[in-house]
């Protein structure tokens, strides 16, 4: 059931923040895929990979105010497992978000310069740990969170079960295919989320009728 305010701007465009998500990972993902993503120094350098990353970066960016609709829309009803779960995918959506950040612009000019050494070579326990850590908390994040919605029961639950799945594919969300999961599964929540709100302001709209008439 969905229900929102007019107080919450974020939540009321939550399904078309949740479209425009997904559909810039499955764009930027669906790009990416056709390239050697391992660490290839000449892949790091070609115009059409990095306008790649940049559209997955748009996508995070976008996933992130997606996320405070979405939590928005479930909070009353998912209880302390969806706040926790909330804070969770948060943290691991922003590390995730700066560790491509980092892919979309440093690297590329580092990998021109006399950096490109650095980038082949072993990184430090400290920035291993860091790449870890990230990769972790977003997909225990959001494999979280769409545990939350299973409970919370806002969202059909094949929806919530398509974020859990998204969510533990999403440890290698920078690779593709493997944010494409979570890519379709915000795109399906997405156009429910318009199909459901329409529908019920046209109900609204047909009992005011109604009442007006009487």
């Amino acid at each position: 059931m969905i229900n929102d305010s007019p107080e919450a701007p974020f939540v009321r465009h939550a399904g078309w923040l949740c479209i425009a998500a997904g559909a810039l990972f499955l764009i930027a993902q669906t790009i990416m895929w056709t390239f050697d993503q391992s660490q290839n120094l000449e892949t790091s350098q070609d115009p059409v990979f990095i306008a790649a990353k940049i559209i997955l970066l748009a996508g995070f960016i976008v996933l992130m105010f997606a996320l405070i609709a979405l939590h928005g829309l479930q909070a009353s009803r998912a209880g302390r497992l969806g706040v926790a779960a909330f804070a969770l995918a948060i943290v691991g959506t922003m590390m995730l978000a700066g560790d491509l950040w980092f892919e979309s612009f440093a690297v590329p000019w580092l990998a021109a310069g006399p950096g490109a050494q650095g980038l082949t070579s072993a990184p430090s326990v400290v920035m291993g740990l860091g790449a870890i850590a990230s990769y972790i908390l977003f997909a225990a994040g959001w494999a979280a969170f769409g545990i939350a919605s299973v409970r919370a029961r806002v969202f059909p639950l094949s929806i919530s079960i398509a974020i859990i799945l998204g969510g533990i594919a999403g440890y290698q969300a920078l690779l593709a295919p493997w944010g494409i999961p979570l890519g379709i599964a915000l795109v399906i929540l997405g156009i429910w989320i318009v199909w459901a709100t329409t529908r019920r302001t046209a109900r609204a709209a047909a009992d005011q009728q109604a009442v007006t008439t009487d």
